[in-house]
């Protein structure tokens, strides 16, 4: 295996390697039996039937296996909400005010969580970190890899990508405990109005001084809600009851933003309103109970019909409320209630990275996309299939052992010691 380092990224591992004779499954195109994905330089340079492996490149064998490109993860919060460690690994909410348009999950994350190894066994590659759900505003999202730097900033995918926002229960019950706006749902749709009219005057205010010549005093949230209103990031939209998701749309056409509905788990009911106005869902997470009132009306099959009017979907497991390596797991039960298999695949992949803007990087085996490559034992949507080899910009960051702990087998995953060149 050869390596190199990431411009801008020092020592972050990109290697080349091909790997053969598996069951290719690009997801954006048809099917490659004895197909071979050659990697190089950590960037997918060929994928088919008859390409040429160059001398010197190490060779991975995948025949009988499946091979697919990493999964991508558009709704979680791992690194964020660490495992295992209460309160004090617990940065998901900052719930001390409505408005944290000027929060960045970015500076929470911790590369060492354990979700980030579990990422790795579910095939896992890329994950979209949120903050969460319990201020109508809740900050910046970060697109990572899930394997690869000493620190955050060397596994990065896009350093911002949406602004996370919540309507419905969450916001309500957080700031009506505090006695305190907003303790209703029309307070939480005031709130986010506000916040939107006061970036407007900012974004004024900021080209007129940009005219004239004059200094400008910068605030980081309105600057982040101007983003939004420029069309640059996404707004991701936590929502779960039929009403909330009107509220939702009426706010997108009030003033112009690209919407992304996230959970959507009642979004059936609207279905064809959300297929003609092309807004994504990213559905989920499907593991769970009915825990709340806005999750009444759940239902996994939901995610089918949804799909069959046309809507784009992804799945999340909004890890950790669901393990982050059962995400293919929640797409087998999917499948199960009437979800069309290579739409699940999509839902897992391309779909994702095209509406979170990481099409240009993950989400698909062809050439010019990162060497994210995972090596399944067999058809991933099977339950009894487990990823093999996972690689993440051709490094292979983790192989699983079928002779470790006394015949049972374990995952190995490449630990901090070998994530670097030179260590």
């Amino acid at each position: 295996m050869t390596s190199t380092t990431r411009p801008g990224t020092p020592g972050t591992t990109r290697s080349s390697v091909a790997v053969t004779n598996g069951y290719v499954v690009p997801v954006v195109g048809d099917p490659i039996d004895g197909g071979t994905v050659l990697i190089t330089d950590g960037v997918i340079t060929a994928v088919g039937a008859d390409v040429a492996v160059p001398d010197g490149v190490r060779t991975l064998d995948a025949e009988g296996r499946w091979v697919l490109p990493g999964f991508v993860e558009s709704h979680g919060h791992v690194g964020i909400h660490e495992e295992s460690d209460g309160w004090a690994g617990d940065d998901t909410n900052e719930m001390t005010d409505p408005n944290g348009a000027a929060l960045r999950a970015l500076d929470a994350i911790n590369v060492e969580d354990e979700g980030f190894r579990d990422a790795l066994g579910g095939g896992v590659t890329s994950v979209v970190v949120k903050p969460g759900s319990g201020n109508p505003i809740g900050g910046q999202t970060v697109a990572i890899k899930t394997w690869g730097g000493r620190t955050v900033d060397e596994q990065l995918l896009a350093e911002a990508v949406s602004v996370k926002s919540a309507l419905g229960e969450n916001p309500k019950r957080v700031y009506g405990d505090k006695k305190q706006l907003p303790s209703t749902r029309l307070g939480v749709a005031a709130v986010i109005r506000t916040a939107f009219v006061e970036a407007q005057h900012y974004a004024a205010a900021r080209a007129a001084a940009a005219t004239q010549g004059e200094p400008f005093a910068r605030d980081l949230g309105k600057e982040t809600l101007a983003r939004v209103l420029d069309g640059e990031l996404v707004w991701d939209q936590h929502v779960h009851r039929a009403d909330d998701i009107a509220t939702a749309l009426r706010l997108a056409d009030e003033f112009g933003y690209r919407l992304v509905i996230n959970h959507g788990t009642d979004g059936a009911a609207l279905a064809d309103v959300l297929a003609e106005r092309d807004v994504p869902v990213i559905f989920g997470p499907m593991f769970t109970t009915r825990t709340k009132v806005e999750l009444r009306n759940r239902a996994i099959s939901s995610l089918a019909r949804l799909a069959e009017a046309g809507v784009r979907v992804a799945i999340t497991t909004d890890h950790p409320v669901v393990p982050i390596h059962f995400l293919v797991h929640q797409a087998s039960l999917a499948v199960k209630e009437g979800l069309d298999r290579q739409v699940a695949l999509e839902a897992l992949t391309v779909n994702p990275a095209s509406f979170l803007g990481l099409g240009d990087r993950v989400g698909a085996l062809r050439p010019g996309l990162d060497g994210d490559v995972v090596v399944w034992s067999g058809d991933p949507l099977d339950v009894t299939s487990r990823a093999e080899h996972v690689l993440v910009t051709g490094t292979e960051v983790y192989t699983w052992d079928a002779a470790a702990d006394g015949g049972r087998g374990a995952g190995r995953v490449a630990e901090r010691g070998a994530r670097f060149a030179g260590a």
